[in-house]
């Protein structure tokens, strides 16, 4: 007879902590995205615009003694020949050599350093007449506010604002005169002759 083995079952062992599983590695089916790339997917937030600075407060003004320029405004006075830390000690601003750097140093206005200056090199054109005399243009519109039979001069014209004292006055024909007055002036145009002789006045011509 065929003996048969004992088969004596083994206890179960205390249970041990199973390791969690390692993950799978996954396949990448296409290449990993440059940066340039993830930076042109991301979204783009509106970038805040800088907040303008809040003007310094300044107490409201009490008096006179509490006015004063606005901040800003002034700026201290540039000190020249106070050291190297100024940055503008040693020749002050002025150079090392030449004419302006010497003490004293004036130009005439116009001056630009020996070239031909400006006022030189513009061509010249026309004439101007030194003798030539202003007047003061008064038409004979404006004479129609004087009194009928009145003498107009230059002194009543000065008075009117119509002229002035210091320039002779000439008699233009614009417009229309109604009244026979007698006026007197340094020049008179033949229009504004013939009208205020034709109205009943008389012209008187003056000397300059």
């Amino acid at each position: 007879m065929v003996e048969k083995k004992k088969t004596t079952k083994k206890t179960a062992s205390p249970a041990k902590k199973k390791s969690p599983a390692a993950p799978k590695a996954t396949v990448r089916t296409r290449p990993r995205a440059t940066a340039r790339e993830r930076k042109a997917e991301a979204p783009r937030e509106p970038r805040p615009r800088p907040s303008a600075p809040a003007a310094p407060s300044r107490p409201a003004a009490l008096g006179v003694h509490d006015l004063g320029p606005a901040a800003g405004a002034t700026h201290y006075r540039k000190r020249v020949g106070r050291g190297p830390g100024s940055g503008h000690g040693k020749t002050a601003g002025r150079g090392s050599k030449g004419q302006r750097s010497r003490s004293g140093y004036r130009h005439q206005r116009g001056f630009e350093g020996g070239q031909m200056p400006f006022h030189r090199r513009m061509p010249k054109r026309g004439f101007t007449n030194i003798f030539r005399v202003e007047y003061d243009i008064v038409n004979i519109g404006d004479l129609d506010r004087f009194d009928a039979g009145a003498s107009v001069t230059p002194e009543t014209l000065a008075d009117a604002r119509l002229a002035r004292k210091s320039r002779p006055v000439k008699i233009l024909g614009d417009g229309r005169i109604q009244k026979a007055l007698t006026v007197s002036a340094h020049k008179f145009s033949a229009s504004a002759k013939a009208s205020i002789e034709a109205a009943g006045g008389r012209c008187e011509v003056l000397a300059r």
